[in-house]
């Protein structure tokens, strides 16, 4: 055997080579946000994952065994693949009758965001559109590229599942984290309890608990007065977890979002949505968001992104009628992620942080959000003079290159 054939068995475990070496992929000169700076590193890919990260990996060997792509990232940045907890992979709205049924997602619009682990849900319509059309969407975004996980659930109580219930949901489909979104605080809600919000976290938690998940529920806030008040009053009662709560669009208003602040302080997570913000003198206003609470010294790791993509974003007036819609984008997110830095000086380790270590860790996703060996390669290589998305890799394959789609959806 040749020095070469070694070299690339120091790197490679004997199960890959068992399985057979499908892809191979060497990053060069990377400078590495794992969303931590590492340095300037070298990154191995086989197959979906990462082999090696080192200061120095030989090229000449790599290719004299390997048939291995080289990508020089001199220029680059490479941070961890963007984790969104919050698309709607079959559309939603509905807000203003059958017309305004916003769109599916297509796998372009979620991997031109950066975004290689995506979580579905429903919103407002479950009936039109249901959990197991869901699933299959997410079965079928995973087939093309993508990581794909879901809630169970929709704005409801009680909560429509697939099987009996929501433990039986979250303990045998696969594919189910938890909850969501459930809509609190919002004329478009079921208006439930508290004793009835109360028990959608307990079986949540408890499912989640049986199946080794994360047991989450996505929490959709609304614009009542109440506001975080039955989050609350579960910390209150000191039985579940504030862990086992995310609520979303905690940006609505600055009243919520001044709840929002103290209720990471305590302990609790908070998640600002992207897609909703409209800009104020051309900046990002959800990074504004974010640079009024990292200043107000909420802990970064409380606090998460999501795009809200393919949502409808409705404007209602005085007596609830619909009076105008957006549709939310995945590209929203990384928008987000490049105003805080360029514009509000929020570091890019921490803003990162907020897009792929936070939700692995709120998700229970153990092999994604950071940069590591044996981890799934999911990887964004961003260039370093404007912070624009150059290329995608999920699990170990190229998505997305040189600022254009390498891989479309089946149907596109």
């Amino acid at each position: 055997m040749t020095k070469a054939f070694f070299y690339i068995i120091y790197f490679v475990s004997i199960m890959d080579i068992e399985r057979g070496i499908k892809m191979a992929l060497l990053i060069k000169n990377a400078k590495v946000y794992n969303p931590e700076f590492l340095g300037v590193k070298d990154l191995l890919i086989i197959n979906d994952k990462i082999v090696k990260i080192a200061e120095s990996i030989d090229e000449d060997k790599v290719i004299s065994i390997l048939d291995c792509e080289i990508i020089d990232s001199k220029d680059k940045y490479v941070v961890p693949g963007f984790i969104d907890s919050h698309q709607h992979f079959l559309g939603g709205g509905g807000e203003g009758g059958f017309k305004t049924r916003t769109p599916e997602i297509k796998l372009t619009d979620i991997v031109k965001g950066g975004v290689t682990t995506a979580i579905g849900c429903l919103g407002t319509d479950s009936v039109t559109r249901n959990l197991r059309s869901l699933l299959a969407k997410a079965r079928a975004l995973e087939e093309e590229g993508i990581t794909t996980h879901m809630y169970t659930g929709s704005y409801r109580i009680p909560v429509n599942t697939i099987n009996k219930g929501i433990r039986e949901d979250i303990i045998l489909i696969d594919k189910i984290l938890g909850v969501g979104e459930i809509a609190i605080e919002d004329h478009r809600s079921s208006q439930p309890t508290f004793e009835e919000f109360k028990k959608v976290i307990a079986e949540a938690s408890n499912g989640g608990m049986l199946a080794g998940k994360a047991g989450v529920v996505n929490i959709h806030m609304g614009g009542g007065k109440n506001g975080l008040g039955y989050l609350y009053k579960i910390i209150e009662e000191g039985i579940l977890s504030p862990q086992k709560m995310l609520p979303t669009h905690v940006n609505r208003s600055q009243e919520l979002l001044e709840q929002g602040r103290d209720y990471a302080k305590i302990g609790g997570f908070i998640d600002l949505t992207t897609s909703s913000s409209e800009a104020v003198e051309e900046k990002n206003q959800c990074a504004a968001d974010l640079k009024y609470l990292l200043d107000e010294n909420v802990p970064y790791q409380n606090i998460t992104l999501s795009s809200d993509a393919q949502g409808s974003l409705p404007r209602f007036n005085e007596n609830g009628k619909m009076v105008g819609m957006k549709i939310g984008k995945v590209t929203s997110l990384f928008e987000t992620i490049r105003s805080a830095v360029l514009d509000y000086d929020i570091n890019l380790e921490t803003a990162l942080t907020l897009i792929t270590k936070n939700p692995a860790e709120i998700f229970q996703l153990n092999s994604k959000g950071v940069i590591k060996e044996d981890h799934k390669a999911d990887l964004v290589l961003i260039d370093r003079d404007d912070l624009k998305i150059d290329t995608v890799i999920a699990n170990g394959k190229i998505l997305f290159q040189n600022k254009k789609p390498t891989v479309k959806g089946t149907f596109e």
